[in-house]
């Protein structure tokens, strides 16, 4: 098996000091460290990477979903770089997409074939019109907000990749974790390292995101400067829910590289 090492972050989520006023101001906090990843069973998954249309044009759609900016400038500064270092690498790159902006693509058939029959979905439960009453109010006045539903549903309905997340021809594309999990069966695929959007949405709860491919198994990581979160009015401006999500990431699913040290290691096996 081949292997690669690489600079990893983690979190040390212990000792709590119970003689200080917060205990767990005596956890160990990140650290950085060296650790092997396999060439031969990792891969990188480029989740939700969108072309929005242009704020002019869909203004709602920016008032509410705020990390748009964000991603818009990963994808532009971060993207191009890292996803070429793997595609010079021998870890495939799959794609986790939403929508129907894909359904021609050669990727998106072979996953499809590979998977099979999709499972029977969730049993749901019933509606009644107070769950009704209690969701419009949510749409109204929690998010996206009355005057933002238009442009929202316009925007979803329109988005598409962006040019630096194009997927290859030979680039697996999974829109949930059925299909991603046949896609890495394929490849032997157990390590998943995350970008794209956002890292406490998506990423972790969507399908073929961390928490459904680590309910099959996986090491789900993922890259610090490749992805943003949902921030609010409180956490925007120094990016605290990315952070939070960050820790997550760590203590929960796997590891957090910084995407400068994944592409050094790639190289340097090259």
């Amino acid at each position: 098996m081949r292997t690669v090492r690489v600079l990893a972050n983690y979190y040390q989520h212990f000792d709590a000091d119970l003689s200080l006023e917060v205990p767990t101001e005596n956890f160990g906090g990140w650290k950085k460290d060296w650790i092997e990843i396999s060439l031969d069973h990792t891969a990188v998954v480029v989740m939700h990477a969108w072309q929005f249309g242009p704020p002019e044009r869909y203004p709602g759609l920016y008032r509410c979903i705020e990390w748009i900016p964000r991603a818009q400038e990963i994808c532009r500064t971060v993207f191009p770089r890292l996803l070429a270092a793997v595609r010079a690498s021998p870890l495939p790159l799959f794609h986790v997409v939403s929508g129907n902006y894909y359904k021609d693509l050669p990727g998106y058939q072979r996953a499809v074939a590979l998977a099979g029959p999709e499972p029977p979905p969730l049993p749901r439960i019933d509606k009644d019109p107070v769950w009704e009453q209690l969701q419009r109010f949510r749409e109204h006045n929690v998010c996206p907000g009355s005057h933002n539903i238009p442009d929202c549903g316009e925007g979803h309905r329109t988005v598409t990749f962006p040019p630096e997340a194009t997927p290859l021809d030979h680039e697996g594309v999974a829109e949930n974790g059925h299909q991603l999990f046949a896609l890495c069966r394929e490849k032997g695929v157990n390590h998943l390292v995350y970008a794209g959007f956002a890292i406490n949405w998506c990423l972790l709860f969507a399908g073929g995101g961390m928490a459904d491919m680590s309910s099959r198994g996986f090491i789900c990581s993922a890259f610090r400067q490749a992805t943003t979160a949902v921030e609010n009015k409180e956490t925007a401006r120094r990016q605290l829910n990315k952070e939070s999500e960050l820790w997550r990431v760590s203590v929960a699913f796997g590891f957090v590289f910084d995407v400068d040290d994944f592409i050094a290691a790639l190289q340097a096996a090259s």
